[in-house]
């Protein structure tokens, strides 16, 4: 029967086609391992000023806030902003490839920052610390959650917030997925390159 040949079959089909060989020279490596290392530090900058300014508004909070709780999630949620600051501001510490290195050590140097990008991407929950930032949001709401239970009224000042909150989530976890499965395919792109280069 003609269903009966594989060639029918898109699954098949679609494992079976030929794959065009990766090409890239050298010279096209360092420009996207330049390119590369420049949205790093642009990303590494644009953390370490949200976390500054995120600093700055938890402790004005933590300040101007008296009971025990709610102080303590301020506390935990500024502690949270000034890591996230620090833990960037070390990726502008690291030095910038020379522009005349080695195509080996500028193939090395490329794949360790993408694989540092796709384990930020794939383990953001504990490298970006967000256990910390989530308790601390938890402690800074949970007493006038609980006041506000015998008015329901006043419940209504919270949904902006869990609206905003519920919109974050759903815009950055995906967002954090995708990415992990862009550096990965590119990863896997290199590798490629790295054995054709040699044969």
């Amino acid at each position: 029967m003609p269903n009966d040949f594989p060639m029918n079959d898109p699954r098949s089909i679609w494992k079976n086609q030929t794959t065009e060989a990766f090409k890239m020279s050298a010279n096209d490596l360092r420009r996207k391992a330049q390119q590369r290392e420049k949205k790093s530090r642009f990303e590494a900058i644009y953390s370490i000023i949200i976390g500054i300014i995120l600093f700055v508004f938890f402790a004005w909070t933590l300040v101007r806030t008296h009971e025990v709780v709610p102080r303590i999630g301020f506390g935990l949620m500024s502690l949270w902003s000034i890591n996230l600051a620090y833990q960037r501001s070390k990726r502008l510490w690291r030095t910038r490839p020379a522009p005349d290195e080695t195509l080996n050590a500028t193939l090395q140097s490329y794949r360790r920052d993408l694989e540092k990008g796709r384990d930020y991407a794939q383990h953001v929950w504990r490298k970006a610390g967000l256990s910390l930032l989530f308790l601390g949001l938890a402690m800074a709401l949970l007493p006038p959650l609980i006041e506000s239970l015998g008015t329901p009224r006043l419940l209504l000042d919270f949904v902006p917030l869990f609206g905003l909150l519920a919109l974050w989530c759903a815009i950055f976890f995906p967002l954090m997925k995708r990415n992990r499965r862009k550096l990965q395919q590119e990863i896997e792109a290199l590798g490629v390159f790295e054995s054709e280069s040699r044969s």
